[in-house]
């Protein structure tokens, strides 16, 4: 039995969910989901990203501490395990002392590699993003292309550096490993800056006097580390580094996943790191697009945030997991509106899934005498894994939803309400088969729909029709 320990990025708490910063979590889930049900011990992390400038000046602008902001956003992506129904093992915060002690060690183990220096330096910063900005990575407006309403600011100040430079040739070894980075179109991006421009050492503090909100540097108060050296080590800081190395060899490495606008900071920076602290690198890490809303990218200012508490209201959670699982591409950007989730739940979800077993649970009710017997174990379709280990999440959904159209097509080429009527023994046989084969799509459906498959498991299993599994929608 194979350990597997997964863990999403952690959203930075500087605002409430909304739909596309937090589907990750739902592939994330899936993916642990899937492992369990083969047999496989895992262990599946997320939480929150709560330090630097921009949750600082968020909490200024509120009249609250940097501490009261996070805390009060980081209940907001809390509540998420229930709203999606998240099987994750650990909620990690950067705030967690635990993490904070785990940053500083990390630090220390990095400096006696002789990785860490301090030097003056002048360069343009995207509060957005977090990130420092080279002039190639600006648009023609000198603005970011991920946060064009925000000005770029000129950071001038005296800060400690990481010697990412030093790590080019062994970060080019790394990425010959083909499926480190999935997919591999993302890890060209990284492969090509290097060969073209080379890396450049990035900083990995801040002035406190101008910028306080951070963990301080070990031995200097006079700065805080910068949020993605942080950030990055939760990875590791959840599982126990470096003070349980009973449970961090246990459970490292990680398969990670994380959005298109990340590679740099999780496929570059933080392996970087990790050689520099002497640990090993990740396991893999799977890169994923974004969702847009009718076209155009999720924007406050623009007016198309979407809620997932809004969606669980009104469709319910399986339906948003539904919708993230087998409507978005695993690689590229997917769009979505709210007429789109009408469309999906009604003909998928209604009339495909809920409609199917209702037919079929009917007869079983009607006509068997014992349930279907629970069989002692199953074997799972190659094609299915295969889909989940590659992060094809919405080809491992069309599987299940062509054996859901199967089985309709079945019921309605076989009439098995009439066989039964004509010829009992036949027609019971018929819907014992039928019983069975939405049982296994059941087991199917644990990863992606874990309470519909519930639902569909019981009722099978107690030869009961069930409520309607999703209701239809008021006009």
């Amino acid at each position: 039995m194979d350990r597997i320990y997964i863990t999403t990025t952690l959203p930075y708490v500087n605002a409430d969910p909304h739909v596309g910063n937090v589907f990750e979590f739902v592939q994330a889930d899936a993916s642990a989901r899937l492992y369990r049900l083969l047999g496989h011990e895992v262990l599946f992390n997320t939480g929150t990203d709560e330090h630097g400038q921009k949750i600082y000046e968020k909490a200024i602008e509120n009249n609250e501490t940097p501490q009261e902001y996070a805390d009060r956003y980081a209940a907001r992506f809390k509540e998420l395990q229930e709203a999606l129904n998240l099987s994750n093992d650990r909620f990690i915060r950067t705030t967690d002392s635990t993490h904070k002690k785990a940053a500083q060690e990390f630090w220390k183990l990095c400096e006696a590699s002789g990785d860490i220096y301090k030097k003056n330096y002048k360069i343009k910063y995207c509060v957005g993003c977090e990130l420092e900005k080279t002039d190639s990575e600006l648009d023609e407006n000198g603005c970011c292309p991920l946060h064009p309403k925000n000005e770029i600011q000129i950071i001038e100040e005296e800060n400690y550096f990481f010697k990412f430079s030093k790590y080019q040739d062994t970060l080019l070894a790394l990425y010959r490993n083909k499926g480190f980075v999935v997919p591999q179109s993302r890890i060209n991006e990284i492969i090509s800056l290097i060969e073209r421009e080379g890396l450049e050492d990035f900083s990995i503090s801040r002035l406190s006097e101008k910028m306080p909100w951070g963990i301080p540097v070990p031995g200097d108060d006079t700065q805080v580390m910068y949020v993605w050296f942080d950030a990055l080590i939760n990875y590791i800081s959840t599982i126990g580094w470096p003070d349980d190395m009973v449970q961090f060899e246990k459970w490292w490495p990680v398969i990670q996943f994380a959005g298109k606008d990340q590679v740099r900071q999780q496929a570059a920076m933080w392996q970087a790191m990790l050689m520099s602290a002497g640990l090993p690198t990740s396991k893999q890490i799977y890169i994923h697009g974004f969702i847009n809303i009718n076209g155009e990218k999720i924007s406050k200012s623009v007016g198309n945030v979407i809620s997932p508490f809004e969606v669980v209201e009104k469709y319910g959670t399986d339906a948003l997991r539904y919708f993230y699982l087998r409507h978005t591409h695993p690689f590229e950007d997917s769009d979505a509106s709210w007429k789109s989730f009408d469309e999906w739940y009604t003909a998928d979800l209604v009339n495909g899934l809920g409609n199917l077993t209702s037919r079929i649970m009917k007869l079983a009710e009607q006509h068997l005498d014992t349930p279907f017997e629970k069989p002692e174990e199953m074997s799972f379709p190659k094609e299915y894994v295969d889909a989940f280990k590659n992060f094809q999440f919405n080809q491992a959904s069309d599987f299940v939803w062509s054996r859901i159209q199967e089985l309709d097509e079945r019921i309605a080429e076989e009439e098995p309400f009439k066989v039964i009527k004509e010829d009992k023994e036949k027609g019971v046989q018929m819907i014992q088969v039928l019983t069975k084969d939405l049982y296994e799509i059941g087991i199917l459906l644990q990863p992606l729909l874990p309470d519909t498959s519930d639902l569909i498991k019981k009722a099978v299993l107690e030869n009961k029709k069930p409520k309607n599994l999703f209701p239809r929608l008021e006009q």
